[in-house]
């Protein structure tokens, strides 16, 4: 004979709250009474009466004593006779009811007549009824939905124990007869569960029982939908009341629930009664129920404070959810509570029983302290394995800043916000930020983190990967960070190298701006790797091309180019063709007359054409003229059938050709003791560039 007892069945959250509550009234010793039967259970309510606290059944015979209003609500006009009697009240109404009197009572507030669908007679429905305050009709078939006259607007609402199948075939008819019509499905939703599992269970089972009242509305709906299923259904309200022979229980499959108001020493009770039946008339090998009664028993087991379940959302309101958690009670979750924003009915989640008891029997619940502890367990792996966190700054304080990580607070002090001192802490708020645990302070599940100790350590790590695939002679691709009187470092993968002014051009510049700005992107040669003292030197000239390698083809004897007088001498002016290539227009061909000074045909920083008269690409020399390049252009422009004078012009070339010839060696002696200078100037600049390395 197997026993199978429903998951949902017994006290619902309302009920097991108000007789919970009457009970701790009775043993407190402060007179009271119920208006009404608290619940529509014999043995709950002769319970009671025991204790000291009987049902009356108006106002007036309350007699000075607390009145209990029961869980099915009552209407608004008794708490007005209570109030004026001056009889202590404790309202036990159960949640769901109050929802449905509210709803009531709002959509009628503008005269719309009202729809309640349930039993004329049950108190939960009569109750209803006085909170609406405009015109009402009460109905419980799709029937007498079908009997109501044509409306332009209602508004419907249920008994919260009506059948869910019942409600959709009336509000289906109710469609038809009113054109705007508001629906408010006020069915509690245990309700709806415990019916569902009972009709799952009444269709595999061979025969069931349905423990409860008999004048209880809710039981009497679960005996009438386990009995279409299963004709083998019988209802009682104690074990006692169980035929000797109700099933074969050799082999017949036994399916129990309960309806609401049935009590866990009942429904314990019955399946205790069917358990000793069935091992009494089984052979001892045969008995493979020994742990039914075991898992029975977890089923009426009591909730601990700090204890981790899963629940089904059955119900959402403007402030709290409920939550179905199994066993015998359901809980309230503040959506202050919460951690995730779309929650529905039905939905699964993970909650704490923050409080077994709030005082009115209700489990409290919280989802966020369940986020938080798993938040916390995953930041202490993470800080015992030496890991990084993610963080976003909330909050600057004296001394530092607040950060969330991962729903967790931590500060970040001032002086581990970077590796330079910050001055407004303010900036990080709102900010992004990888951040290394320093210190944890479990008790308080707080934490102190530093940015700068990763912002260091990752650093370190990228300069260490930069220095291993690094090699002398590499080309690599950087970004100029930063310019210096002497040179401008690159970043070339996590570790900056310096590319000394000399480096920079095969020309003379007067700076490194005149070559790069920062933040360009530019490929440069490793000329040396010095690891001890991490330092690389780096060349950018090198990887451009040599101006002396073509100057000979780039300036052929006899042509006409531009070039810029960079540097004046008492024998001549020096023109620069481009970087790194100058060019020596000696004084006797800066005029196409004789002049006293340089100075007086040419100054630094003119733009002058020039003609090529030599090239020595050995020893790096470039005979140019200005006087030649006027003279070629002026014949260039002589109009047609225009005359020279041939005699005075010879006497002119003669003497200018003395003079040049005497020109040439004074200018072989200047040049001679110049290419002495430029060494000593060489020598001295490799002087200076080491010893800036140095530094």
């Amino acid at each position: 004979m197997p026993l199978e007892v429903a998951a949902h069945a017994g006290f619902c959250m309302g009920v097991r709250r108000a007789v919970e509550a009457a009970e701790r009234i009775a043993e407190s010793g402060t007179p009271a009474c119920t208006l009404g039967e608290l619940i529509h259970n014999r043995q709950v309510v002769d319970d009671l009466r025991a204790k000291g606290i009987e049902p009356i059944r108006t106002p007036e015979e309350a007699a000075g004593r607390t009145v209990l209003i029961r869980s099915h609500g009552v209407a608004p006009d008794v708490l007005d006779r209570l109030a004026a009697l001056g009889a202590p009240v404790t309202d036990l109404t159960c949640p769901f009811v109050d929802r449905l009197h509210r709803i009531a009572a709002e959509a009628s507030a503008d005269g719309t007549p009202v729809i309640v669908i349930g039993e004329r007679d049950h108190p939960e429905v009569q109750g209803t009824v006085g909170w609406i305050r405009g015109p009402h009709t009460v109905i419980a078939t799709a029937e007498e939905a079908a009997a109501l006259p044509e409306m332009k607007k209602a508004a419907v609402c249920a008994q919260t124990t009506f059948p869910p199948e019942s409600w959709e075939q009336i509000v289906a008819v109710l469609r038809q007869r009113v054109r705007q019509l508001e629906e408010h499905c006020t069915i509690c939703n245990a309700t709806e569960v415990r019916q569902r599992e009972a009709r799952a269970l009444a269709s595999r089972s061979d025969a069931m029982i349905v423990v409860g009242g008999r004048h209880s509305a809710n039981t009497q709906k679960l005996f009438r939908t386990c009995w279409e299923l299963c004709p083998r259904t019988i209802l009682v309200e104690c074990a006692a009341e169980i035929p000797s022979a109700f099933a074969n229980i050799h082999s017949d499959r036994i399916g129990i629930t309960a309806g609401a108001s049935t009590p866990d020493g009942t429904l314990k009770e019955v399946v205790t009664t069917m358990t000793d039946i069935e091992n009494k008339t089984q052979a001892p090998e045969e008995n493979t129920n020994s742990d039914f009664m075991a898992e029975v028993e977890q089923t009426f087991v009591r909730y601990r404070t700090g204890q981790t379940v899963t629940g089904t959302v059955i119900e959402e309101r403007d402030d709290e959810i409920i939550v179905n958690i199994g066993g015998k009670s359901d809980g309230l979750l503040k959506r202050s509570d919460l951690s995730q924003e779309d929650v529905k009915v039905g939905d699964e989640i993970e909650v704490e029983v923050v409080k077994v008891n709030d005082g009115e029997g209700n489990v409290v619940l919280s989802q966020r302290n369940v986020v938080n502890r798993k938040a916390w367990e995953a930041l202490m792996a993470k800080y015992n394995a030496g890991e990084y966190v993610e963080g976003v700054g909330k909050e600057a304080v004296k001394g530092g800043l607040i950060a969330d990580v991962g729903g967790v607070r931590a500060f970040v002090p001032a002086s581990q916000l970077a590796p330079r001192y910050v001055d407004k802490i303010g900036d990080f708020v709102g900010k992004d930020m990888k951040l290394k645990i320093i210190e944890v302070d479990e008790k308080k599940k707080r934490i102190v983190a530093s940015r700068r100790q990763a912002m260091l350590e990752e650093s370190a790590a990228k300069k260490k990967e930069a220095w291993d695939r690094l090699e002398e002679g590499m080309v690599i691709h950087g970004i100029v960070r930063r310019l210096t009187s002497f040179g401008a470092f690159v970043d070339v993968g996590g570790v900056d190298g310096l590319v000394h002014i000399t480096d920079l051009s095969w020309g003379h510049i007067k700076e490194p701006a005149d070559v790069v700005k920062p933040g360009q992107e530019i490929d440069v040669k490793i000329l040396s790797l010095d690891r001890e003292r991490e330092r690389i030197q780096l060349g950018y000239k090198q990887l451009q091309p040599k101006p002396w390698d073509n100057a000979a083809e780039k300036y052929p004897e006899g042509a006409i180019v531009e070039g810029k007088a960079v540097r004046i001498v008492t024998f001549g002016a020096f023109v620069e063709l481009e970087p790194g290539l100058d060019g020596l227009v000696h004084i006797s061909q800066c005029a196409p007359t004789k002049i006293a000074k340089v100075e007086d045909a040419v100054n630094v920083g003119d733009t002058v054409r020039v003609k090529v008269l030599s090239v020595d690409t050995e020893r790096k020399r470039i005979s140019l003229s200005i006087r030649q390049a006027l003279e070629d252009e002026a014949f260039e422009n002589l109009e047609e059938g225009e005359q020279l004078d041939i005699p005075a012009e010879e006497a002119v070339a003669e003497a200018a050709e003395a003079v040049e010839a005497i020109d040439e060696q004074a200018a072989e002696a200047v040049e001679a003791i110049e290419e002495k200078a430029a060494e000593a100037v060489e020598a001295v600049e490799d002087a200076v560039k080491e010893a800036t390395e140095e530094a």
